[in-house]
């Protein structure tokens, strides 16, 4: 084993949304983004408004797929504030 790794390190996690935070790859349409029908801006990336709030209700987006390609720490920054959102707007503090 490398890197450390115990035997034990494997584990399950039971979830209903797994989501990929992926580098530098443009939004996938096929999929979540064509079948909800969010909208896009003039660059092809998921249209937000300023809370990151996608044009689909309780669909929020961040990093890569609302600003393009861009370095990890601005994805880092960008799913700080979404998450800030999201909390908002499930105490109903927001919108």
């Amino acid at each position: 084993m490398s890197g450390g790794q115990s035997k034990d390190s494997h584990f399950q996690l039971e979830t209903d949304l797994i989501i990929l935070a992926m580098g530098f790859l443009y939004p996938q349409y096929d999929g979540m983004v064509e079948m909800l029908g969010i909208q896009l801006d003039s660059r092809g990336n998921i249209y937000t408004d300023k809370n990151y709030k996608t044009s689909v209700d309780k669909v929020f987006s961040a990093g890569d797929m609302r600003n393009g390609q861009s370095l990890v720490v601005k994805a880092i920054r960008d799913g700080r504030q979404v998450a800030r959102s999201v909390d908002e707007y499930l105490m109903g503090k927001l919108f």
